[in-house]
């Protein structure tokens, strides 16, 4: 009923939105990578520079990257910052002694690029370390907030919370830096302690602790009005610090209720006819005042993306849904050559500085009013990904796809030289990892974890789908967990039961074959001492593999890349669904109430999932994304 009900939703608000076949997040990052074929440039008729505006289109660029495989997405942001990253980690055109926090979001594109297996990447994390430095050293009003720059002392603006702190979130759980947390939290409650309006739940733009600013009440510091685009910022860090915020931290539960005090503060203000939100947020229809984009994908983007993860209740998703399509009606429209535009984005907004800016409601006004603006097409894409991923997310939603890390348990040295596990696992970003088939699965509503130890009855309790990838050899582990027959008994007894499980092997000499063999025979699966579709260096073609059409699982897939696997022999229960020259690749088997799938290698690891590597002709990110549905779906 759920699914109906919110299919009529999207129908009745917005038929272009169902009738589109290619999603808008794909289509504005494709404007905004024809607009700026060379280099983002944010201020016309400037030479291009580091500014906060580029990283935010490289972060919307980057969740197009991750939503559809496609590696030319992170080739254009690596392209774009490479005009700026000197090969010492020096940052061309950025002033460290400026002390700008608008100097920082772009600093979340570093992290991005470092962690991906990536030739001369040390100079990325010299970049983020320069920028992680000038936070470390930020000025501080006397209880620690950030000045926002150094030539506005003893403020804190809303904007300073999205510029510095997904960043610093994200460079303190990379790098262990446990303590900083606490300093990330600070900037919150700070705000929240002088910021926020008990009347209305709303925020305003900006505090003054010393209360001298002329734009400053002089009793609270706090400045005149609602700015729509500055609670954004608020709310859309909010949710962006979340993600790297460690669960057991005492201040997270905070973080969480702040969003919670905000949401219904934007649903209250949010214009009922229309969807969306206007440049002034409290002022309506008062003469002047305007619907503006920026703020209303802000608000969308915050909404979706805090149901989603849980911090709001389910009940916040309409006014998400609502506020999309009326993004769609309002301010988006096609342009030349398959392009698409947005309008009404406020260029800017400000307060103090030369020429003075008092802060009041005909200043907010007077700023000029843009198409296609960066601040405003980068959460288009932030709301559009969220309302694409908000459509499809219900099949996976309280369900959990767990990995072996017992059987496979491999160890490296993480970026602080510390001990950890990888390959085939869902935190490894590297081409080593699972992070992109993780992300589908996440992003079709289901939760990820990782079995650690032998399967048992308990651990196995919960999981809907049980993956376990290329068993240890001992060239691989010094002490492998073999399988044993107490595990092959478990894992029987949980697919009898009703339990998915997926068998993903490798090569004769990358795998142990033996008792990975005994576990995949209860199901009438062996995988074969052969290896087929060997590959030399690039001959992509080797490893080609296609799909008929009406594969029973891959329907949206034509061809795929696997290289040197192990092919299967099948008895029954098994059935072969895809097989090439003679030898099946991949098969099925219903056992009881449960279901088995197997394929000779983990042919769906990031280096073949991302989009970077393989020739785009190989849809292996499809294949992922068929086979995280077919596994999910609870009819099969």
């Amino acid at each position: 009923m759920k699914h109906l009900l919110f299919c009529s939703f999207i129908l009745a608000i917005s038929p272009s939105l169902v009738a589109q076949k290619t999603p808008y997040s794909v289509r504005m990052a494709e404007s905004v990578m024809g607009w700026h074929k060379d280099s983002i440039t944010v201020k016309e008729g400037k030479p291009a520079g580091w500014d906060y505006e580029q990283g935010l289109i490289y972060k919307a660029i980057e969740k197009v990257w991750n939503r559809t495989g496609d590696g030319k997405y992170f080739e254009y942001v690596v392209r774009d910052i490479n005009r700026y990253v000197q090969k010492d980690g020096s940052i061309r055109t950025y002033r460290y002694d400026d002390f700008n926090l608008d100097n920082i979001p772009t600093g979340r594109a570093l992290l991005t690029i470092y962690q991906q297996t990536q030739p001369d990447k040390e100079k990325y994390r010299k970049a983020a370390d320069l920028l992680w430095k000038q936070i470390e050293n930020q000025p501080k009003t006397k209880e620690g907030g950030y000045w926002h720059k150094k030539r506005y002392p003893n403020q804190m603006w809303l904007d300073g919370l999205f510029m510095a702190e997904p960043f610093s979130a994200e460079y303190s759980l990379i790098f262990n830096h446990p303590a900083h947390f606490n300093d990330i939290a600070k900037q919150f409650a700070l705000i929240e302690k002088y910021a926020v309006d008990p009347k209305t739940g709303l925020v305003y733009h900006a505090y003054d602790e010393s209360k001298s600013e002329k734009w400053a009440d002089p009793k609270t510091g706090l400045s005149p009005h609602f700015w729509s685009r500055a609670i954004g910022w608020y709310a859309m860090a909010l949710v962006d610090v979340l993600d790297y915020f460690p669960q057991t931290h005492p201040e997270r539960a905070n973080l969480v209720k702040y969003l919670q005090r905000l949401a219904p503060a934007l649903v209250k203000y949010q214009d009922a006819k229309s969807g969306v939100w206007y440049q002034m947020t409290t002022q309506g229809t008062r003469k002047g005042n305007y619907f503006e984009a920026s703020a209303s994908c802000m608000f969308v983007y915050a909404l979706a993306k805090g149901v989603r993860m849980g911090y709001l209740p389910q009940t916040y998703l309409p006014a998400a849904q609502k506020g999309y399509a009326g993004i769609l009606k309002e301010f988006v429209e096609e342009g030349a050559n398959g392009t698409i535009n947005l309008n009404k984005t406020v260029s800017v907004g400000g307060l103090g500085g030369t020429p003075y800016r008092d802060g009041s409601y005909e200043y907010y006004l007077s700023e000029p009013i843009r198409k296609n603006d960066l601040k405003g097409v980068g959460p288009f894409i932030f709301a559009s990904v969220e309302m694409e991923i908000a459509a499809e997310n219900n099949l996976g939603k309280g369900k959990t796809v767990a990995t072996d890390y017992y059987f496979n348990r491999e160890f490296r040295k993480d970026w602080n030289g510390q001990e950890e596990q990888f390959h085939y696992t869902w935190e490894d970003p590297m081409h080593s990892g699972f992070k992109v088939w993780g992300n589908i699965f996440r992003d079709l509503g289901a939760k990820t974890t990782a079995i650690k130890t032998a399967p048992t009855a308990e651990n196995l309790k919960n999981v809907d789908v049980y993956i376990i990838v290329d068993p240890d050899t001992k060239k691989e582990t010094a002490h492998p967990n073999f399988i044993q027959d107490t595990d092959i008994q478990q894992i029987s007894n949980w697919v009898k039961a009703g339990g998915t499980l997926v068998l993903m092997a490798n090569d004769t000499a990358n795998c142990e074959h033996k008792n990975f063999n005994r576990l995949a025979n209860e199901f009438g699966i062996q995988f074969l001492p052969k290896n087929v579709n060997m590959v030399q260096g690039t001959q992509w073609e080797q490893g080609r593999i296609d799909i008929p059409a009406r594969n029973l699982i891959f329907k949206n897939t034509k061809a795929v890349y696997i290289k040197e696997l192990a092919p299967l022999n099948l008895k029954a229960p098994a059935q072969g669904i895809l097989s090439h020259k003679g030898d099946v690749i991949i098969g099925v088997a219903k056992v009881g109430k449960g279901t088995v799938f197997a394929v000779g290698d983990p042919w769906l690891y990031n280096e073949y999932t991302d989009g970077r590597r393989i020739p785009v002709i190989y849809e292996n990110f499809s294949a992922a994304k068929d086979l995280a549905t077919w596994l999910l779906s609870a009819k099969k």
